[in-house]
């Protein structure tokens, strides 16, 4: 569990290597834009599917649900029971019109 317990107190515990993924977090009130970091073996869902509170997302933009940006920070910590959806950025794809899909524009 722990690397080394040196004599002055001092706990040292293994670094936790994480990779971020750029997402948009829609809560119940606002649309954060930022960064989830995820372990490298593990998915997106895996990380939401941890047991604490909250989630942290780093190099965050907090926009209302109308798109005004409100804040910028460095970091936020997102109560996981406000949250409604989460997508990763590198997934997303062009929007498309459904009519112009189908020949009626």
């Amino acid at each position: 569990m722990y690397d080394a317990f040196e004599n002055k107190s001092k706990i040292f515990t293994h670094v936790i290597t994480k990779e971020p993924v750029d997402v948009i977090v829609q809560t119940t009130q606002f649309k954060i834009i930022g960064q989830i970091h995820v372990r490298p073996e593990d998915r997106l869902k895996d990380e939401l599917d941890q047991p604490e509170t909250f989630l942290p997302v780093t190099s965050a933009a907090v926009h209302s649900l109308d798109g005004t940006e409100l804040y910028r920070t460095h970091f936020i910590a997102v109560n996981r029971s406000q949250i409604v959806w989460i997508i990763p950025i590198q997934q997303l794809q062009p929007h498309e019109n459904p009519e112009e899909e189908h020949g009626k524009a």
